[in-house]
């Protein structure tokens, strides 16, 4: 069939796994299949380019290979998949141990140290799905911190001390725009949604070693080059949360990248698409169908659906209570903050709410 005429649904992808030496050895409840694991996994990408569709059109095919092929009723009129990866990564990561305190580049150095990564920076957000009593992360850093102070504390092992400690608890969210220097503590599963790219500089590893006992590299002279000191962006979020017509929504963090907010509910909920962009649901609790054009498919927890621009209306059965996450690459942010307001928040919270 061809793609331009690949009838428009919603469309299922496959998760694939990834080991970390800081992973957990069970990842249940999410994916309950996957215990008692020989080696840790850490992540599971729910949209990375070597993820599969399960259902749909693209059915079989690498979101890599299926993304290039789709028509504007697939994308979004604001975003063209042609000669572009696709430009949200959606992961699970889960944390048994702390992983290395790191930095992100922005799409501007990315350009141009990092063309055969792709050239993009990573600017990403971690949505709360468990954490373990008193676990925390650690994102920005504090007051007076120089360059000159963040690498004494590198050699004598008390970088910690120069971040913001942030505990977290189930729901919360944080935000970490490139830049921001951050690690990740033990005791996690989290949402991350974040743009398509993988570039990570390392700092400080606690001294950890690879499987093949060799220590993973830093990145030093990168990450220095990166690193936001001075007046820190982003960390954890204070939301707006709205309820109405049996759904409460809770609006997050709107960026240039991606724009978040979650649903919960116990009753069918409908909706629809926006003709300028494809929208991401990732299934967080709870099981059900999906509904469109009379037509029906069964969701369940961990999964990722991904919505045509121009599905039209479409919705959600549930069986019990859900939570999902709405994602999206927003065509304009005074667009997403008139959205807000056209849901019941206030013009403050909607401006706070976008960073632009």
């Amino acid at each position: 069939m061809s793609s331009s005429r690949a009838p428009l649904c919603p469309a299922r992808l496959e998760p694939i796994f990834s080991p970390r030496p800081w992973g957990a050895r069970t990842l249940a409840p999410l994916f309950p299949e996957k215990t008692n694991l020989a080696e840790p996994l850490g992540e599971a990408w729910l949209t990375g380019d070597q993820c599969r569709f399960a259902s749909g059109p693209f059915a079989g095919k690498k979101l890599s290979e299926a993304w290039p092929e789709m028509p504007a009723e697939w994308t979004g009129t604001q975003i063209s998949s042609r000669n572009a990866a696709f430009p949200l990564l959606v992961k699970f990561i889960f944390s048994q141990e702390k992983l290395s305190v790191q930095v992100h580049p922005d799409d501007a150095y990315a350009s141009i140290h990092e063309q055969a990564a792709g050239g993009r920076g990573k600017t990403e957000m971690w949505y709360v799905i468990d954490a373990a009593p008193g676990a925390e992360v650690l994102v920005g850093l504090r007051p007076n911190v120089t360059a000159a102070t963040f690498k004494r504390a590198i050699a004598d092992a008390s970088l910690e001390d120069l971040l913001q400690h942030i505990p977290l608890r189930p729901g919360d969210a944080m935000f970490v725009p490139a830049g921001t220097a951050h690690t990740i503590g033990a005791g996690f599963v989290l949402c991350e949604i974040q743009q398509s790219s993988d570039l990570t500089y390392r700092v400080y590893d606690y001294n950890r070693c690879d499987a093949t006992g060799k220590s993973r590299e830093l990145h030093l002279e990168k990450a220095f080059d990166v690193i936001r000191f001075g007046e820190q962006l982003g960390g954890k979020v204070a939301p707006a949360t709205v309820s109405r017509n049996g759904v409460t929504k809770t609006f997050f963090i709107a960026c240039r990248y991606f724009a978040t907010e979650r649903w919960q509910f116990a009753h069918p909920v409908s909706t629809e698409s926006s003709r300028e962009h494809f929208e991401l649901w990732i299934v967080i609790q709870g099981a059900g169908s999906i509904r469109w054009s009379q037509q029906s498919a069964p969701f369940a927890p961990a999964q990722v659906w991904l919505i045509p621009a121009g599905l039209g209306s479409f919705g959600f059965a549930p069986e019990s209570d859900a939570t999902m996450l709405r994602t999206c690459v927003p065509a304009n942010l005074a667009s997403v903050a008139a959205h807000m307001q056209q849901q019941g928040v206030s013009a403050v919270d909607a401006s706070r709410l976008v960073f632009a």
